[in-house]
Formats: structure tokens, sequence, C-alpha cells
């Protein structure tokens, strides 16, 4: 997984943890929501600005973004 898909798919579970729709969280962040959807689908490398804005009105830490997804232990 790339650092673009590691951000978007954080993105999306952040924005979705705090109960956001796609356009609350693009209004609030003063971005437009067809940007903030391609950079939740991947398509688009958010800049460090953008990275802030969004961390700040999520309540996240910056780094957030870039943690790579857990994934889940299989049962034996």
């Amino acid at each position: 997984m790339d650092l673009r898909e590691v951000f978007a798919t954080n993105l999306r579970r952040l924005r979705h943890a705090k109960g956001m729709s796609q356009d609350d969280l693009a209004y609030s962040a003063e971005i437009s929501r067809s940007y903030l959807s391609k950079l939740e689908k991947g398509v688009f490398y958010a800049s460090l600005k953008i990275i802030g804005r969004l961390a700040e009105t999520l309540e996240v830490e910056p780094a957030e973004f870039l943690q790579m997804p857990q994934t889940p232990t299989k049962k034996r």
C-alpha cells in the first residue's frame, strides 16, 4: 500500500469516526467537496497545508493520516 492509499484510507476512517459527511468536512476545512472526494479515493496527493486543515478539523494529529492501517489477526 503506497502512502497515497494509506492517507486516503485514514482520511475516510477518521471522517467516519467523527460522523461527518464529505460536505461537512470540506466546508469546515475550507476545501471543495470534489477535492476531498479525490483525496479519499487516492487520486490526488495532499499538501501539508491541506493535511493541517484536515487534522485540525478532525481534531487529530497530522501523523495519524500516515499510520499504516491495522491488519486484523486471524483466529486459530
